[in-house]
């Protein structure tokens, strides 16, 4: 982790020490072992981090309250069950209140999961938004399990403000136009980018760093860089796409980089194939705006959207996947044994077998005076990169699913109001039930049902919306800061050839769902995520029937990856006896 101030360190029991230096703090609020906490704390974090510590939690309020006033940031706190549940009950709530960008965390004893009370209450408070997590208080020193516990909060809390050493330095003239693109890719690229507007102090001194030459937007990378106005190409070429496409030919090109095409990558490249990931935007897919997935296997604090496609990026370049980001696919055909892709930019890519995971787009409003506002103030989606410029914002949210409630969540530690507004009579026909439990429980959350947006706008930026409510036939105006769009998607399949099959909403049809077509070419059956052109493999969203889940979209994506071989198989035995496999 960067260094983020001078090596100064302090513990006391009641007012936040007044220290030099802006380095951030971590809290512990705990009636029962404070000592032993505190002091692996300041043991292990002491040098980059201000340690304090408190056995009142009426003091850690105070002090807590005081260090909002002076503006210090609070990175973490730790509380105690004794702790949390003094008082009024409410000690984090508080905290979220005064310090929305710190983690939280439940301090526990090392057997409250056979306590069933206990258990229940540290459940309810997860499920709640009310922690972000437990951790086991320290038994021995160095406890290594207490420490990966607050490593992994504090790494998360920095790449949330943008202090880790990769970060991208984004610098515009406003909010919106190009700069807001570029924001955009690196939010979908699960890149840690900050943005700034060039005449703010920061900007002033990141431009100085530029040159007198650099013409905004600038990006200035983690290695010096810097890109004035930089294009697509060139903001790819700096992420290490491969430029010499035309020269290379690939047994496995993967066309999207959500969770199912990662997935696919992963299993392809494990297993030696030359595999190439091309997607016309960054990693993640519509998974990278969910900015908590609680349910995904083996991440118990749960995982951004984000997080999860960076990992899985990363474990991918590692077994020698190479990408392509900011490259649209636009046609496919195949000659001579071989799929040829048309990229955006008139090059063309070759492969064995194609693997189609571009997933599905967000719907659009179809609101013009909405429409002219995207990116000043109305996101298509939930970027998280967007939540710190909400504090004390109004921030309206359409639609029902689970991805609508994790953003309510996630900017409700933002802003004064989140404010839901869904078509249906109730969440309970499209979103999980702890995300009702947690959206129910939030303070400052409220949830419109029955009712629609009709209009919107303002001078520059999102100032107002229209809202329609059905039940009672009547429309308000309210005033609004951010409004962000998430009602469903559409596939991304315009660009395929017309004769590959597609239900009606143009998802495409695979597997058994091809059994009885006429137009299947073949006399073996298609695999289960074969499309109708043998050879072509759809996992995720783009799917037809496919589970609209994250788990579900990496389990298709590894299966396709294997399925591969069968490709390979059937086209050597059928090679071997003269015969025709592919149109």
């Amino acid at each position: 982790m960067a260094r983020l101030g001078f090596p100064t360190t302090t513990r006391r029991r009641g007012k936040l020490s007044r220290m030099a230096g802006p380095l951030p703090v971590l809290v512990a609020v705990d009636q029962d072992a404070l000592e032993d906490v505190t002091a692996q704390l300041t043991q292990r974090y002491g040098r980059d981090y201000r340690v304090e510590g408190f056995g009142d939690p009426t003091e850690a309020l105070r002090a807590l309250t005081e260090l909002d006033e002076d503006g210090g940031e609070v990175a973490l706190v730790l509380v105690g069950e004794s702790s949390a549940a003094a008082g009024d009950g409410k000690l984090l709530e508080h905290i979220r209140r005064l310090h929305p960008h710190a983690k939280r965390a439940l301090l526990v004893s090392a057997n409250a999961w056979t306590d069933d009370p206990t258990a229940d209450a540290i459940r309810a408070s997860m499920a709640l938004g009310r922690i972000d997590h437990y951790v086991f208080r320290p038994a021995s020193s160095p406890d290594e399990v207490f420490h990966e516990a607050v490593s992994d909060f504090l790494l998360e809390w920095a790449r949330e403000q943008h202090l880790v050493p990769q970060t991208v330095h984004i610098v515009g003239e406003d909010w919106s136009g190009r700069a807001f693109e570029l924001r955009e890719v690196f939010t979908r690229c699960a890149v840690p980018h900050d943005f700034c507007l060039a005449d703010s102090e920061k900007g002033r001194t990141l431009m100085a760093t530029a040159g007198p030459h650099a013409e905004l937007p600038v990006m200035i990378l983690p290695d010096g860089r810097v890109l004035s106005d930089p294009s697509d190409a060139e903001i790819a070429e700096a992420a290490g796409a491969p430029m010499d496409l035309d020269e290379k030919t690939y047994e496995v090109v993967i066309v999207g980089a959500g969770p199912a095409g990662l997935s696919a990558a992963v299993y392809a490249a494990s297993e030696g194939l030359r595999v190439l990931v091309v997607d016309s935007g960054g990693i993640g897919g519509q998974a990278a705006s969910s900015s908590l997935i609680r349910n995904y296997l083996g991440f118990g604090k749960g995982v951004s959207g984000s997080r999860l496609a960076e990992e899985a990026y990363e474990q991918a370049l590692a077994f020698g996947a190479a990408f392509l980001f900011l490259h649209r696919v636009t046609a496919l055909d195949r000659s001579a044994g071989w799929f040829h892709l048309r990229l955006s930019d008139g090059r063309f890519v070759s492969a064995r077998v194609v693997i189609l995971a571009t997933g599905a787009t967000y719907r659009r409003l179809g609101i013009e005076s909405l429409e002219e506002h995207v990116g000043a103030g109305v996101f298509y989606g939930g970027p998280a990169s967007e939540a710190p410029a909400l504090t004390d914002k109004e921030v309206y949210i359409v639609g029902g699913g689970n991805s609508a409630g994790q953003a309510a969540l996630h900017f409700a530690r933002y802003a004064n109001r989140v404010t839901m507004v869904v078509r249906g009579e109730s969440l309970e026909g499209g979103m999980s039930h702890y995300l009702i439990q947690a959206i129910e429980a939030a303070p400052n959350v409220a949830v419109f049902t029955a009712s629609t947006i009709v209009g919107g706008g303002g001078e520059g930026r999102l100032q107002h919306l229209v809202l329609r409510d059905r039940d009672a036939d009547e429309e308000t105006t309210v005033a609004a800061d951010a409004l962000f769009i998430l009602i469903g998607a559409r596939p991304a399949t315009d660009w395929l050839p017309a004769d590959m099959r597609r239900d009606q909403h143009g998802f495409l049809l695979t597997g058994d769902d091809l059994v009885r077509d006429p137009g299947w070419a073949l006399e073996r059956a298609p695999l289960s995520l074969e499309t109708s052109v043998p050879g072509v493999l759809a996992a995720g969203d783009i799917r037809h029937g496919s589970v609209k889940r994250v788990a579900a979209a990496v389990g298709e994506g590894s299966i396709a990856a294997q399925l591969v071989h069968r490709l390979f198989s059937e086209e050597e035995k059928a090679a071997s006896v003269g015969v025709r496999v592919t149109p």
